[in-house]
């Protein structure tokens, strides 16, 4: 568990994010403005009972969004994470971060590497709590027939990812 945790606003062309990074500026949380609720709940469940610090995002978070803004589509795999949740859902986790930039993966062909290829909907679960969104690329996530899956920061804004990522996949909901 973290000692102390800072909350960060950040502009991007899709909405304020909001970043929580711990004393050793791990981020430990990523969402959007506007589901600062859920964020929160998050943050509790993964972080305990601190209440944040309002600071100025580190300067590698913010170097590293904007790049990812501005194009290099890699510049977030960088940036160190941390998460409580069980083993699985740290594994699930774990495995989006091996999704390309450009790539895209249904609950299905995820659970198939994890090596528990009958277990989509639990990686669905794990998919769908996890606090270091963006960052840990939930959004490259989709249904089997290629059609966009929900998303905790909103369809639009995983459809706005993924093109700007340039994947492919059905726009239809």
């Amino acid at each position: 568990m973290p000692r102390a945790l800072f909350l960060h606003r950040l502009p991007t062309p899709i909405g304020e994010a909001l970043a929580l990074t711990d004393e050793a500026g791990r981020l430990r949380a990523f969402d959007w403005s506007d589901h600062a609720d859920r964020q929160q709940v998050l943050m509790r469940r993964h972080c305990g009972p601190l209440d944040p610090e309002e600071a100025a995002a580190p300067a590698p978070l913010q170097d590293a969004l904007s790049a990812y803004f501005g194009g290099r589509l890699d510049a977030l795999s960088g940036l160190p994470w941390a998460t409580a949740g069980t083993a699985f859902q740290r594994r699930v986790w774990q495995a989006l971060t091996d999704i390309p930039p450009g790539g895209t993966l249904s609950y299905g062909a995820l659970a198939a590497r994890l090596g528990m290829p009958k277990a989509s909907r639990a990686v669905g679960l794990a998919n769908g709590s996890n606090p270091v969104g963006l960052v840990v690329p939930c959004h490259r996530v989709i249904g089997a027939d290629g059609r966009l899956t929900g998303y905790g920061g909103g369809i639009a804004r995983k459809r706005w990812l993924l093109r700007h990522e340039g994947a492919a996949f059905v726009d239809r909901v």
